[in-house]
């Protein structure tokens, strides 16, 4: 399980800051206590929080005891992500916010999204006139975006949060200082980046030890950098980041990228500067809503994807009874609705401050009718769907885009992409709920911590499509000042006004059929949450062919056996996503829930369990 080694006292070491783990050093300095594996599902009152890691669960259920609310509770699970779950998001990346309001009975989003900075010109990421290679803009200064995590969770605070930032960075402060014992997962995650992290002496010097190796499972590890760095901002707001000297170090990382002497690999600089980070902005949004069967879905409009796409798959999908068909029948349909929805996805969706998204045509009821005439009820496809034309069904007279040619990664850069990102989901005892996934994109992001101050940046940049040449179009292709589209897929469920359910999940572009299946999952086959969260998962989004990514345990199931009969096909990805949600029960109790196994499992907590 994730985090097996954390110490019993955890929530102690958090509110008054003892019995922690302390940093590698000899073994004669105090190690911390063992404790049981972090709980995947918990039920109870006066508040809940989700999140892959049992220490940011308990920091939030720490602030929601003391009388702060889901925002404060949101913003210090991730401020502690940062120093646990380092390499998949952190004050070196961005995200997305779904906030609701209970007192208002309304729904918000903060966008902070990583942007691409004034000298990115797309032409950068080009050389004689073929796209960079994947691999290698990953690990360069080219592919940082200007970070949003520290904005977006400033601005949530001041607006919607009761506590001031520098409270709510004190269990993080703690957590870097006092350290915690590497589990399997983070030595894991280590390994697979150990030969990008040797490369920078910034990161080597961090998390790899002595000999170029990852830190070994119960090795006390401590980030001091990190915890100058949260101390700094507590002290100085955030514009010590974006301003001060932190905003000096980013940029001297991003064009001179702190190269280990010897080091073989090409690594190119970026182009960020100093006015790129004084300028950016956290954007409250309103939500992209759908309905499905009588529930009213909030989440993220673009330049996420994810509300958008999952909003027209279920519309396609809603004409289907699952009470009249078999399951594999019902997930046959949802499969083909994920892909012509994942055609419409690639055609038009990019940041709403340089492309025309036609919002209201993808969503339209008349519009999914008209789809729902490509999807082959009866056997899989076995080319990719061509996008539809919500343009009509836009219900104004404002110009919006005509549908431009996808550009298809490559698998492996889907298999990067698929080790990213976490999501957490808090709610606090007045009702307001936060569902929220951040990113530095790529797992280890582009591979260098910022020198002294104990953070990765990250890779967003490789987020945009590059179309085969450089002047070609596309909505999701690179300009300067643009949000790379993204798929995180933060979403809010009612019923009759009333909140049934927050989720979310990282995973790349199956974030949104992970978010997808498991609320096909719970609405519509009736599972409990923890059951439609941990069930084997498939994801198709628009293949060229007939096949579907999935889990080995999916492979292996009955209803992979149906759906094979129908044509379908299966390529083994591993695990897919690792969600965390909470439910809201008739009863008045909330049950959390996280990740049984996948990642190694995550932590779910509710301030008063039920005896």
């Amino acid at each position: 399980m994730r985090r097996l080694l954390f110490s019993v006292s955890a929530t102690l070491c958090l509110g008054l800051g003892t019995g922690c783990a302390t940093a590698p050093a000899p073994t004669s300095e105090p190690r911390p206590l063992q404790s049981p594996a972090p709980t995947p599902s918990a039920t109870g009152r006066g508040g809940a929080a989700a999140t892959v890691d049992v220490r940011a669960t308990a920091a939030a259920i720490e602030l929601l005891k003391s009388g702060g609310n889901a925002v404060d509770a949101a913003v210090a699970a991730a401020s502690v992500l940062g120093v646990t779950d380092p390499y998949s998001c952190g004050i070196g990346g961005g995200g997305f916010m779904v906030i609701y309001l209970a007192k208002d009975q309304r729904v918000v989003t903060v966008d902070h999204r990583e942007t691409a900075p004034q000298a990115l010109e797309r032409s950068r990421l080009y050389e004689n006139g073929a796209p960079i290679r994947f691999d290698e803009l990953v690990t360069s200064g080219l592919s940082v975006g200007v970070p949003g995590s520290l904005m977006g969770w400033s601005e949530a605070l001041r607006r919607y949060g009761s506590r001031p930032l520098a409270d709510v960075l004190q269990p993080a402060i703690r957590v870097a200082e006092q350290g915690f014992d590497v589990d399997p997962t983070f030595f894991e995650q280590t390994r697979h980046n150990v030969s990008r992290f040797r490369d920078f002496t910034s990161t080597a010097a961090l998390y790899l030890g002595p000999d170029g190796q990852p830190w070994p499972v119960g090795t006390p590890f401590k980030n001091p950098g990190l915890a100058k760095t949260y101390k700094l901002v507590a002290q100085d707001g955030v514009p010590a980041f974006y301003r001060g000297e932190i905003a000096q170090a980013i940029v001297s990382t991003v064009t001179r990228p702190p190269v280990t002497p010897g080091a073989s690999r090409t690594v190119r600089p970026g182009v960020m500067t100093l006015a790129d980070l004084a300028k950016y902005e956290a954007f409250v949004r309103p939500p992209v809503t759908s309905t499905y069967r009588g529930y009213t879905l909030h989440g993220m409009g673009p330049p996420s994807s994810g509300s958008l796409t999952l909003g027209l798959t279920l519309h396609l999908l809603e004409s289907s009874n699952p009470a009249a068909l078999s399951r594999p029948e019902f997930l046959h349909r949802y499969l083909e609705a994920s892909r012509l929805a994942f055609a419409d996805r690639n055609a038009f969706m990019g940041d709403p401050a340089f492309v025309s998204v036609p919002e209201a045509g993808l969503l339209s009821r008349d519009y999914a009718s008209q789809r729902r005439a490509a999807l082959n009820v009866s056997r899989a496809s076995t080319t990719a769907a061509a996008p539809g034309n919500p343009l009509p069904f836009q219900g104004d007279t404002h110009a919006a885009p005509q549908p431009l040619p996808e550009v298809k990664r490559p698998a492996a850069e889907e298999t990067v992409l698929n080790k990213e990102t976490t999501h957490i989901t808090t709610a606090d005892a007045a009702g307001n709920i936060v569902a929220y996934t951040c990113t530095i994109e790529g797992e280890g992001g582009n591979g260098m911590v910022v020198p002294g101050y104990g953070f990765l940046l990250n890779n967003e940049m490789t987020d945009f499509d590059l179309p085969a040449t450089v002047d070609a179009p596309h909505p999701n292709a690179p300009a300067p000042g643009k949000r790379p589209r993204s798929s995180m897929s933060p979403v809010l469920v009612f019923k009759d006004g009333e909140p049934v359910l927050a989720l979310g999940s990282p995973g790349g572009s199956t974030i949104i059929t992970t978010v997808g299946q498991t609320l096909v999952n719970f609405l519509d086959f009736g599972m409990p949450i923890d059951q439609a969260l941990a069930a084997p998962r498939v994801s198709q989004r628009n293949s060229p062919d007939n096949k579907s990514q999935a889990e080995p345990e999916f492979i292996a199931s009955p209803e992979a056996a149906a759906l094979k009969a129908l044509g379908h096909g299966f390529t083994d990805a591993g695990p897919i996503g690792a969600l965390t949600a909470i439910r809201f029960n008739p009863d008045g109790t909330v049950t959390a829930a996280a990740e049984p196994r996948r990642r190694g499992g995550g932590s779910a907590m509710v301030v008063e369990p039920v005896k």
